[in-house]
This record gives structure tokens, sequence and C-alpha cells, in this order.
């Protein structure tokens, strides 16, 4: 159930994370590093070390925001424990905070002893389980409830509200018709005040949607992204990182939050 603080819109209000703080206008970019051997989109690519850091190196340079790092891939497969778990994340991070002391590291798990998670829906069912005929009455009601009781935990043990972003969780624990439900009534989600995570990066209701294999959801993808940033997520996980960037940059351009970056025609 959804308490009555939760139940009533926040005023929007700053991000804060680690040490910066970002305006509620500002959309930001969650990149990528999957410490994973078999990741389900461009599995291994950053599974050594080295090409791990040199892809954080890259993105930095590409402008992203906050860095997600993964240790555990999404997809059913073999058992990673704890341990193993913080042996493929934390020396990588450690690297990447030496090399970075200001940028914003994110954690992508579910176990307490490996970090912290976002307010996030995944249908009730455990980690690493595939849906199977997953059915809602409303499936946003039913992800509004349990994000916004989620937030409302987070207040009361505690937690700074402007460190509190909820997610819809695209894929998990729904089938492709629901987390394209999602994504068409996402300002249900921002009108509540909180920042939305939007992560629908190559994901599978994408290619179900368009008919197309992993390596070819780009376009999905960033039509996705442009849907939800119209619609008033604020913090966008992708793979691809420029791309996504000039996706947000053009709706801001439109919705008037952001200046244009030039412009003379027909000015000059």
């Amino acid at each position: 159930m959804v308490s009555a603080v939760s139940a009533v819109p926040r005023e929007p209000g700053p991000l804060r994370l680690r040490n910066r703080e970002f305006a509620p206008g500002r959309s930001l970019i969650m990149a990528i590093v999957n410490r994973t051997p078999d990741s389900f989109y461009r599995p291994g690519v950053t599974w050594d070390e080295q090409k791990a850091l040199d892809r954080a190196h890259e993105i930095v340079a590409e402008g992203a925001d906050i860095l997600d790092v993964g240790g555990v891939p999404a997809k059913p497969g073999a058992e990673v424990d704890v341990t193993e778990e913080i042996r493929r994340t934390v020396p990588f991070i450690e690297a990447v905070r030496a090399a970075y002391p200001d940028l914003v590291i994110s954690v992508d798990t579910w176990r307490h002893e490996v970090g912290r998670a976002v307010c996030s829906h995944a249908g009730g069912l455990p980690p690493r389980t595939r849906p199977f005929r997953i059915a809602y009455d409303d499936v946003m009601a039913d992800v509004l409830g349990h994000v916004l009781g989620l937030a409302d935990r987070a207040l009361r043990a505690g937690v700074d509200p402007a460190r509190i972003i909820i997610d819809p969780a695209h894929d998990f624990g729904k089938n492709s018709w629901q987390s394209l439900e999602i994504t068409r009534r996402l300002a249900e989600m921002t009108a509540t005040g909180w920042p939305v995570l939007l992560s629908a990066s190559h994901k599978d209701f994408v290619g179900e949607a368009l008919g197309t294999g992993i390596g070819d959801r780009m376009a999905g993808t960033l039509a996705v992204t442009t849907v939800g940033a119209w619609l008033g997520a604020r913090v966008f996980r992708a793979h691809n990182v420029p791309e996504t960037r000039q996706v947000l940059d053009i709706v801001a351009a439109i919705r008037g939050d952001q200046v244009p970056a030039r412009m003379v025609r027909g000015l000059a």
C-alpha cells in the first residue's frame, strides 16, 4: 500500500549523487560497464579489466554523468556468489575512483553486501528470473505502489530524499506489452516528483516491438529514450553515450529546457 506521504506528489528538486548536485531540468546519462563474461548485450566486451578501464575512460570523455557497474548479468545463468561479484566489481571501482575522484559511480546489484540499489520494480520475481505469463490488473498502478512504497521506506530510514530515484524496471517481471505500456504511461511516474530512471537500452521489449536482434536495436532504444525524456524521466541508463546525449539535448531544446548549442539560421 502506498502511504499518504508518497501518494502526494512532491516538488521536483535537485538530485544529489556523491558530492555533486544536478538541477531538476538536467537529464543524466548512466553509462554501463558490465564486469561479466556473459552480459546480454555485447557479452564479454568489458570482462577484461584493462578493457573495462579503457571503456570507463571512453564514457567519461563522452560526457556520461554516472558510471554503472554490473558484476552479475540480469539474465538466468551460472551462479555468481557474493564473493565473486565483489571480486568483479570492487577492484574495478577502486581503479575508476582513483582516476576520477568526483565521478558518480553506481553498482547494479540486489545484494546489500555489494552495494545499494535504486527503488525499482521487478514484479515480485527473484533476481535473474524471466517472467512467464505474468499478469497485472494495472501494471503502472502496481509499479507505482511498489516503488513509492520503497521510497517511503528509504525516507523513514533517514535517506536524503534528494538521493532517491525510482525505476519502473523495463522487462523485469514484465512482458513486452507491459514494458511498452509503462513507457507510454511514464508521465504517471514523473508526476510523483521523484526522479525516474529509464533503463531500456537494447532490451527485449525494444527488439520484440521491432522484430530485431540485440545488435540492431539502436534506433528503437533511442526512440524509447526520446519518449521517456519528453515524459520527464531524469536518468537514462545507456550503452551508447554520444547518441543518447544528442537525443536528450534535442528533446531539452524542444521543451525549452536547454538553450540550443548554435542558432544562426535566419539571424545573419
